[in-house]
């Protein structure tokens, strides 16, 4: 028997006809000193699985046991980080902490109190920070002080619930270290701490654990995968890694099966309707016109932000030129011009010098020609589903009749997945639903361009991971021109016919372009399981290595840096 032992648990919420089931006969053995990843989609009942471990639910059937007697409530054995921090805003780090301390350890001396306080503070890296309030650190910085406070506890067992989803990339993978090292240094007493970690990042959960047990959607734990490769694991050392890249395909692959169901029915058929812009129907045969090699042209482009210390240059000499049909993911750092160039593009930003060519006609202005996915879909909350996309669809189509209209806008919202939702208002739809409204209603206006910045970043890896499936089978039946903002590199890959690398700012521009050559139609099982994917992604974590923290390296050549787009 494990520390944590969990025998044929069942939880669920509500009565009578609103009763939800949202764990099934669980039966799981968490081993002493073991680091457990439960990983699955949004709404798997992950917090559920791990409130039950710390006491702050109790199972309708079966029994959580601890060490063998059974859970009855919280215990400083059982240390909780949340997904959010919960600080007292009015304490500092070292008081946020000593809450801990001051309750699981009130006997000890006020100095022995004290010191210990200040050891967990350094072990999450905030010695110089203990001074500090929570208004005055960083999103990261809050959850380390929610890590130190847990640890404060002195748990045998470190139960982390989401603990890194909300933060950036760069301090996602600066925390998941610091929590390795609290593992991987133990308990007062020797060996390794025990760590239980709910996350939806299949790379995290590889780097971090020992076993890896999906959670269904059903409400039953999966098949667990073993992470048997050696530790330490370097994160940069995983792109070459044999043995990490097929247990990524393995993971990938079973969430995939059991998570992603294919919600798109087909039922209903787009009217041979024209927009207002003259574009033909979206659903015409991809094939019919010759493809245009010069469809968006980007000459020069430049922008340029007054400051009080004189001219800032954003962003300098942009030049691309993209083929009618074409996807382009534009990547890059923080702070490198990505959304800058897509907003200009889509006339929401002047441009300071240069020039956009869209289809022949100069880019002035906003226009429903170009639609843009922004990462939060901006929907009306008190209207539903249909009447957000309905907004758009009743200006592009004025000569449509109304069931016209009501078509095009219900057939794409059938096509991203929401045919049982149309009639939800949007205030009771979930983010990854919302999105999917937004993405329904670009479409919707039959663009020339489709513009999509960073549309899938506020939400988790998974649900990611459905709407990119969502997005490149709705595209696939368009082929409309578009661009695409991210920061995530696999997304950037899946969704492209060329990945556009900018460097650094002020004065950003393209550093390196490179042609995916994958087969479409896409998914990610398809492209993890390819021979030349891993190539595709080194190239562009090669590049954001030589850009990060700022980093402006010398590049080889404008030439260089600019050949496939020109060969194009």
């Amino acid at each position: 028997m494990g520390i944590l032992t969990f025998n044929g648990v069942s939880k669920g919420f509500g009565d009578g006809i609103h009763r939800h089931e949202v764990l099934k006969g669980i039966d799981l053995d968490v081993e002493d000193g073991e680091f457990v990843a439960i990983l699955g989609f949004s709404g798997t009942g992950k917090t559920t699985l791990i409130n039950l471990m710390a006491g702050l639910e109790t199972p309708d059937r079966g029994e959580v046991l601890f060490r063998g007697k059974p859970v009855e409530g919280p215990g400083p054995e059982r240390g909780l980080v949340f997904q959010s921090y919960s600080l007292m805003p009015w304490l500092t780090v070292t008081g946020n902490v000593m809450l801990a301390v001051d309750a699981v350890s009130p006997d000890l001396a006020k100095a022995e109190r004290a010191a210990r306080a200040e050891h967990y503070i350094a072990m999450v890296g905030l010695a110089h920070a203990a001074a500090r309030r929570p208004a005055e650190l960083s999103g990261g910085m809050r959850q380390r002080v929610a890590v130190a406070r847990a640890l404060a506890m002195t748990p045998e067992v470190l139960l982390l619930d989401e603990p890194l989803s909300a933060l950036d990339a760069l301090t996602r993978a600066n925390l998941a270290d610091e929590i390795l090292k609290i593992w991987e240094a133990g308990t007062d007493g020797g060996g390794r701490k025990t760590c239980v970690l709910v996350t939806n990042d299949v790379d995290e959960a590889i780097l971090l654990a020992d076993r890896i047990v999906p959670l269904n959607p059903d409400g039953t734990l999966g098949e667990a995968f073993r992470v048997e490769i050696p530790r330490p694991r370097n994160r940069g050392e995983m792109n070459h890694h044999e043995g990490f890249k097929r247990l990524r395909a393995r993971v990938t692959k079973y969430l995939m099966d059991t998570g992603i169901e294919s919600r798109v029915e087909g039922s209903r058929k787009l009217p041979e309707v024209t927009p207002i812009h003259g574009v033909p129907s979206a659903v015409a045969k991809v094939g019919a016109t010759a493809t245009a090699e010069r469809y968006l042209e980007f000459s020069h482009l430049h922008k340029v932000y007054p400051t009080p210390k004189g001219p800032l240059t954003v962003v300098e000499d942009f030049d691309l030129k993209l083929r009618k049909g074409e996807f382009v993911s534009l990547i890059g750092h923080s702070g490198c011009g990505k959304s800058t160039v897509l907003t200009m593009t889509a006339g929401l930003n002047a441009i300071s010098k240069g020039g956009i060519i869209l289809d022949g006609t100069e880019v002035v202005g906003a226009d429903p020609e170009r639609a843009v996915v922004f990462q939060s879909p901006s929907l009306f909350p008190w209207l539903t589903a249909k009447e957000n996309v309905s907004v758009g669809v009743d200006r592009v189509y004025p000569k449509a009749s109304q069931a016209e209209r009501q078509e095009v806008v219900e057939y794409y919202l059938e096509r991203v997945g929401l045919a049982d939702a149309m009639d939800k208002r949007a205030a009771d739809l979930s983010n990854g639903m919302r999105q999917r409204v937004g993405i329904a209603r670009a479409f919707a206006l039959s663009p020339k361009l489709l513009l999509l910045d960073e549309p899938f970043g506020m939400l988790d890896s998974l649900t990611r991971w459905e709407l990119q499936e969502v997005l490149m089978e709705v595209w696939s039946r368009t082929k409309v021109t578009a661009i695409c903002v991210t920061h995530d590199v696999d997304e950037a890959i899946m969704l492209a016919d060329r990945v556009v690398m900018m460097t650094n700012g002020p004065r950003a521009t393209i550093g390196r372009i490179m042609d995916v050559d994958l087969p479409r139609p896409r998914s990610r099982k398809a492209l993890l399981e390819h021979p030349d994917y891993y190539a595709y992604r080194e190239q562009v974590l090669g590049f954001l290595e030589d850009y990060e923290g700022g980093a402006h390296p010398a590049p080889a050549s404008p030439a260089d840096a600019k050949s496939e787009e020109e060969a194009a």
